[in-house]
């Protein structure tokens, strides 16, 4: 770990606390199950090992999509997640994105992204190919369903930041968004995962 993501990981606390003062922790949820117009269930995605993740293998288990990166303040969410995919894996899969969308903040490549995950927070959930997921002409195809109600059924929204969390139910429908500020460990993201 750099430096820099020491004192990164030292000041996360801070980063929480101050946007849960200011309201700035965002959370979506959908009022009532839309069926997406689109299935996610025939979308996959190369995983920085180079294996493909289909979605259909996740069928009948709840899915949390997260952009992540490195060098940001939101980083020790890693070790967040690996709590939460501990605690909830029969119930659910938790797919990483890194990406270098947001102040480049995620240089490094699939391997040594995968090296640091693992070394400094014992990251098992999958890890995709580093990709590009706010939207543009190169937006990865999953954030591309995420952030387009024409697939998704409702939703807009692109991750503001790293460490945006989307929830998908069991039958492949987008049920909440989260902001990065919200920690996975969150009330209400346990709370919506065990709903």
């Amino acid at each position: 770990m750099t430096l820099r993501q020491k004192i990164l990981k030292w000041i996360y606390p801070l980063f929480v606390m101050y946007k849960r003062i200011k309201g700035q922790n965002t959370s979506l949820q959908k009022a009532s199950i839309v069926k997406a117009p689109v299935s996610i269930y025939g979308l996959s995605v190369q995983l920085n090992d180079g294996e493909e993740l289909s979605f259909e293998n996740l069928r009948n288990k709840k899915i949390m999509i997260v952009n992540t990166a490195s060098n940001c303040g939101y980083t020790n969410q890693y070790e967040e997640l690996q709590k939460l995919y501990e605690l909830s894996k029969e119930d659910l899969t938790i797919v990483g994105f890194p990406a270098n969308d947001f102040k480049e903040q995620e240089k490094g490549n699939d391997e040594e992204i995968a090296q640091f995950c693992k070394i400094n927070f014992g990251v098992s959930f999958p890890l995709a190919k580093k990709s590009s997921v706010v939207k543009s002409a190169g937006q990865n195809k999953i954030f591309e369903w995420l952030t387009h109600k024409e697939y998704n059924g409702w939703n807009e929204k692109q991750p503001s930041w790293n460490f945006s969390k989307y929830l998908i139910d069991e039958e492949g429908n987008l049920t909440h968004y989260f902001d990065p500020a919200v920690s996975p460990l969150s009330e209400e993201v346990v709370k919506a995962i065990h709903s």
